[in-house]
């Protein structure tokens, strides 16, 4: 269970980024991009930003749309590991 700072943190979050779902202990979005190209482009961008944090997420690809799940699976929970991650992508889009 999330203490109170922890809440406060996701609902700042949530209103800063509504475009990201939140199920359960992971949250998602699907990014749509103009084509196959740029939707690859941004999960190399994608890539390399997990491997420099070394924190993994979960990512879909159809075409043009990306679909990425973050979850700090060791803690089976949400971490600011994924909220910084999540902003990360956000500007990559």
């Amino acid at each position: 269970m999330p203490t109170d700072l922890e809440a406060r943190q996701l609902d700042e979050f949530a209103s800063e980024h509504p475009a990201w779902e939140r199920e359960s202990d992971s949250i998602t979005r699907t990014f749509v991009f103009k084509d196959f190209s740029q939707a690859i482009g941004f999960v190399v961008r994608v890539a390399l930003a997990a491997e420099v944090a070394d924190h993994h997420p979960d990512i879909d690809i159809r075409w043009n749309k990306v679909t990425v799940v973050l979850s700090t699976h060791s803690e089976a929970a949400l971490t600011s590991k994924d909220l910084d991650l999540a902003r990360q992508f956000d500007r990559f889009a």
